[in-house]
């Protein structure tokens, strides 16, 4: 297991230059986006606009912090997406937009190459002891809001742990209720 810290995450601007990123993990590590296997990033949105677009590539959005967005994705109606509404899973290379409802927000971002991996992120509320049963090639626990203690380390928010291996469970814990995330990538080749 390893902790990655918000404070320690790389700065690095969007692909379409509309704002800056935060890159918490790649595979490979230091791949530029067109060489990624997958990515986990945080991004801020200031201001309504398009996203960069992704040829071959699974996204998955779940808004962290304000007042949420409406998502537009190719010609579907807009999804109403809050910071405690199920993550939003689209393809990378469809047109798709933001309205901001009140203000910035942060949204964690994740993204797979459809041919070598694929993931799924999931919303859980920690209040106590929580065990997470896992298959992954490797899960990856976000700490949205709370504290949270994992194995011997300890999560606050925007912080998480990384399990590199197919650990079938993890056991976690808290004193007050956390709101994380949890994602788990698989690979293709295994």
């Amino acid at each position: 297991m390893r902790i990655l810290r918000a404070s320690d995450y790389r700065r690095m601007p969007w692909k379409n230059g509309g704002g800056e990123t935060r890159e918490v993990l790649v595979s490979p590590a230091g791949a530029p986006l067109n060489e990624i296997d997958w990515r986990i990033s945080l991004a801020t949105i200031a201001a309504d606009g398009p996203f960069s677009t992704f040829a071959g590539i699974e996204r998955t959005l779940s808004v962290i912090r304000g007042a949420g967005i409406r998502l537009t994705v190719g010609n579907e109606a807009p999804k109403l997406l809050l910071d405690d509404s199920d993550p939003c899973t689209f393809a990378g290379e469809s047109a798709t937009s933001a309205t901001l409802i009140a203000g910035t927000i942060v949204d964690l971002n994740v993204m797979t190459r459809r041919d070598t991996y694929r993931h799924e992120v999931r919303r859980i509320s920690c209040n106590g002891p929580l065990r997470l049963e896992t298959s992954a090639s490797a899960t990856i626990v976000f700490c949205q809001r709370g504290e949270v203690l994992v194995a011997s380390g300890h999560l606050q928010p925007e912080d998480c742990a990384v399990f590199d291996d197919d650990t079938v469970s993890i056991d976690l814990g808290s004193t007050q209720p956390a709101e994380l995330i949890v994602i788990e990538l698989r690979s293709h080749r295994a």
